[in-house]
């Protein structure tokens, strides 16, 4: 059996390791922003998700991070999170994957997503795409 990959780590550990993960797939700027930008209300949350989603589950052993960029993108098409999406394809882009693959993958999507979730999220990949950052 698989374990998570924080077990038997402190939270501060699963912290720092959830935070160099989410560095080297979002960038240190998009993360430098999202540090900047925490509040009180926020605090739980920001700390929540560096520990859970970075230091637990994408620190995970069983899918390369180009794999489960594809899973997360085609999860924000199919649950129209729409905000999350563009920021997703740019890490898709870090973690390996190309333009023509993310376009399969929007293709794919509109099958079983729908056309106008495939439609919304082909002009969000435009606009990633023109943006040199």
């Amino acid at each position: 059996m698989m374990r998570p990959a924080g077990e038997g780590l402190s939270d501060e550990d699963r912290y720092d390791q959830g935070m160099a993960v989410r560095r080297e797939v979002l960038s240190d700027a998009h993360v430098d922003r999202a540090v900047a930008s925490t509040t009180d209300l926020t605090a739980d949350f920001q700390d929540f998700i560096t520990r859970v989603a970075w230091g637990d589950v994408w620190s995970r052993p069983g899918l390369d991070r180009r794999s489960r960029s594809v899973a997360v993108i085609t999860s924000l098409i199919a649950h129209g999170h729409h905000e999350e999406l563009a920021m997703h394809l740019r890490a898709g882009i870090r973690n390996g994957l190309t333009r023509e693959e993310i376009t399969e993958i929007i293709l794919q999507s509109a099958i079983y997503s729908g056309v106008p979730a495939a439609n919304t999220a082909f002009r969000i990949a435009s606009e990633v795409f023109a943006d040199p950052a």
